[in-house]
């Protein structure tokens, strides 16, 4: 009797940590039909089936001034403003890009502000194939979610199975404490670029493509 209580036991464990083991093993469905990345680096042109991007550069701010319905606004935040600046074009046909995620590099992941309300360089960006179109994705992170973080860009923000573009942050200089080298007071959304400190950023050259 005795013997047959402990092989009861053993089966019943044994049956619990298959049960547990498959738990943990099996994919869930989030990651089954999650959006299928495609590395590049700032400056380089990034195929990501629907669109091309290529991310010119980053400017990161205290302060971000911007111009709603006819009223001059300044936006302050806890952390720090980055205006991320890129260049779109559809492929094959005429689509819309949609979706900017700032990825840490602790894998924490920060959406688009949501605080600018429309404006016309603001997602969602409509491209055509064969034109070019410069295209802006602002964020709010924090100091320390700079350095070794990456831009991911796809054509909407639930798209199953579909290209998202993951762009290495690699030309943002950064200093000893992992912060920007480069952080302006103050960034104007409407003023033109030259106005508003130092731009250059990635490598130079002829532009690069990375294609899945």
């Amino acid at each position: 009797m005795k013997i047959r209580v402990l092989g009861n036991l053993a089966i019943l464990a044994a049956t619990v940590a298959l049960s547990y083991g498959m738990q943990v093993t099996k994919p869930h469905y989030a990651d089954l039909t999650a959006p299928l990345p495609v590395d590049g680096a700032m400056g380089k042109r990034v195929h990501a089936r629907s669109f091309d991007v290529r991310l010119e550069k980053v400017v990161f701010a205290r302060q971000l001034k911007t111009n709603q319905f006819g009223q001059e606004k300044l936006l302050t935040t806890s952390g720090l403003w980055a205006v991320a600046t890129t260049s779109l074009t559809a492929t094959d046909a005429s689509t819309t890009v949609a979706d900017g995620t700032w990825q840490g590099p602790t894998d924490l992941r920060y959406n688009q502000t949501e605080r600018l309300g429309y404006r016309q360089d603001m997602p969602p960006h409509g491209v055509d194939p064969g034109l070019g179109k410069l295209g802006l994705f602002v964020f709010e992170v924090p100091p320390d979610q700079i350095r070794g973080a990456k831009l991911l860009i796809a054509a909407r923000r639930f798209g199953p199975l579909d290209a998202q573009a993951r762009i290495s942050l690699d030309g943002v200089r950064t200093g000893p404490d992992g912060q920007p080298a480069d952080i302006l007071p103050q960034y104007d959304l409407d003023a033109p670029p030259r106005d508003q400190g130092p731009q250059d950023q990635g490598p130079q050259g002829p532009a690069q493509e990375t294609r899945p």
